[in-house]
Formats: structure tokens, C-alpha cells, sequence
């Protein structure tokens, strides 16, 4: 007899904005990527794009993004509707008034100006689409929305930025993206409480700020448990690599006191000069294998790199 086919595995993530139609104009990365997670929540998603640049590769869209990095567009736009529309014409503006008529939210990355001059001002969408909500991805509130910034000049102005590395993500972009696919939830939520919808912005300066609250509050300045002070919770060198030790809590900086060998494992100890020196030996004499391993026999949070 043969077998059932097996049943394809329900996703892991509440489809909670099921019945929710989002139409985004937004471009680059932190619409997209708020779009793909409002995707991943059930939500009918649909893009409209400007017709693609004739001096961009082949296979690109009107979306930057797509000749920057394809791999990277075709993940966040997996599942997403795209339509292409001159929004500076009136058949491009037909093609989005005809979603927006059908829309739940609206997702743009414009500038106020920009939105004014393509007729989506928030009190002319609220009297053309009472139901219609809109989120709105900006640089800066208020008098600064209008000023040109990008991830890496958010996190420069929140402290973000050290020395002359660029940042490893592009944090300012993703924190965003979370707030905007936050905010659509609560515009969704408001919706259905009020039968009306709203406006909501997001910052992306303000989700820099958000990210930098821990070192604002203190704890990551020199000499804090998580600026250094602390020997368990420091990155160090080994013999064939580096590791990112976080043996924070008493109990786990009891298990790397034991590891080591360590004289004085009290709290107050592990910010010892001498605690802080018999640590980066102990773990400089240990490959990244042995460190491994001594993480799993010993319950230590720790992760090796090369």
C-alpha cells in the first residue's frame, strides 16, 4: 500500500496579520526587510517599484537593492507580490490607488516632501481610505525628516560607530525593520479596535538610540561586568583563534574559576587585574577545540572564532 505523503510542517511563527493586506512602496532595506516579516506573519504583501534604470544589470528592478545585492532582495521579497509603477504618472498612480482601495496598511520610506508630492499626505490618504493606516520609515523626526542619512551615519550619531571599522551589520537598517513590522501590528490592532486607521513613523536615528540605551545606561563603559571589567566576559585570544567568554552570572563564573584554576572566584574577584591575567593565560594555552569542549563538560557560555 502506498504511504501518505507527509504533511508540510505549519510554520513556527503565529500567523497573526492573516487576512491583512500591506502595500509598500518602500525600497533598499528596512521596508523590504519589515515587509518580509510581516510576510513570515501571514500578511498579503504587495510592492509597487519605479521601472528599473536602463543603466543597471540585467535582471535588476527599480529597487536598488536588487543590483546591489540579488541575494539579499530575493530573500526579503520571497512571497511578496511586486508590480511595477511610475508614481510620477497617472497610470502609475491608478495602479496604486487601485491596491490602496484594497489596502490595510500602507509601508513607505519617502520623505515628507517626497509623499507630498506624489499626492500621499496623511490627511489626504485618511480622507480617501478612513481604514487605511501607514507606516512610515524616516531618517529623522520632525525638522530633520528631510535630512540624507543612511545606517552608518545613524549609529555615528548615537556612538555607534568606533575608530575606523565599518559596524558589522547594518544595525540601524534591521532595528528599524522591527520597529516597522511592529508598527503594523499596532496600526492593525488599532484598526480593528477603532475601525480607523492611523499613521505611524519610525526613526531610524531613534532605532539607532534604541540600540545604544545599553551603553547610555552604563553597561558597557570601561569597567562594567559587560565593558571589560568582568574577566569571564571579555573576548580573548587563544592558540588557533579567538573567543567571546560570557561566564557573567556567579554560577557560570564559578565554572570557568574552577577551569582555570583561579585562587579567588567571589564576584568581586573576577574584576581583579589578577584574575583578569590568569584568565587570558589560562585561555591563550587552549585551542579552539579544547575550548569547545571545555564549554560543554563545563557548562561555560562561550563561543570560538577563527
Amino acid at each position: 500500500m502506498p504511504q501518505a505523503a507527509a504533511k508540510p510542517l505549519k510554520s513556527a511563527t503565529p500567523q497573526v496579520l492573516k487576512g491583512t493586506r500591506i502595500i509598500s512602496l518602500a525600497l533598499n532595506l528596512p521596508g523590504p526587510a519589515a515587509l518580509m516579516r510581516c510576510r513570515s506573519m501571514g500578511a498579503t504583501c504587495v510592492k509597487l517599484e519605479p521601472p528599473a534604470p536602463s543603466t543597471l544589470s540585467q535582471g535588476a528592478t527599480g529597487d536598488p537593492m536588487s543590483h546591489y545585492n540579488p541575494r539579499a532582495y530575493q530573500e526579503m521579497h520571497n512571497g511578496v507580490r511586486t508590480l511595477v509603477a511610475d508614481l510620477k504618472t497617472d497610470k502609475g498612480q491608478r495602479t496604486l490607488h487601485k491596491e490602496l482601495a484594497r489596502a490595510h496598511v500602507l509601508l513607505t520610506s519617502f520623505r515628507p516632501s517626497a509623499l507630498s508630492k506624489l499626492g500621499l499626505g496623511w490627511p489626504t490618504l485618511r480622507t480617501l481610505y478612513p481604514q487605511l493606516s501607514m507606516v512610515s520609515i524616516v531618517g529623522s523626526r520632525g525638522e530633520r525628516a528631510e535630512e540624507p542619512g543612511h545606517d552608518l551615519t545613524y549609529l555615528a550619531e548615537c556612538g555607534l560607530v568606533t575608530g575606523l571599522e565599518l559596524p558589522a551589520s547594518l544595525f540601524a537598517d534591521m532595528a528599524g525593520s522591527l520597529m516597522a513590522s511592529e508598527s503594523v501590528l499596532q496600526a492593525r490592532l488599532h484598526s480593528l479596535q477603532n475601525g480607523k486607521g492611523v499613521r505611524l513613523e519610525i526613526a531610524l536615528n531613534a532605532a539607532a538610540a534604541y540600540l545604544a540605551l545599553p551603553r547610555d545606561w552604563g553597561l558597557t563603559i570601561a569597567g562594567q561586568p559587560t565593558g571589560g571589567g568582568h574577566a569571564g566576559y571579555r573576548i580573548y585570544p587563544c592558540k588557533d583563534g579567538r573567543v567571546a567568554l560570557a561566564a557573567l552570572e556567579p554560577h557560570f563564573a564559578r565554572a570557568l574559576a574552577e577551569a582555570a584554576g583561579l585562587t579567588q572566584s567571589s564576584p568581586d574577584a573576577m574584576f581583579s587585574p589578577e584574575n583578569h591575567a590568569a584568565v587570558a593565560a589560562f585561555v591563550a594555552g587552549k585551542t579552539r577545540k579544547q575550548l569547545n569542549a571545555l564549554a560543554t563538560s563545563r557548562d561555560i557560555p562561550l563561543y570560538t572564532m577563527a
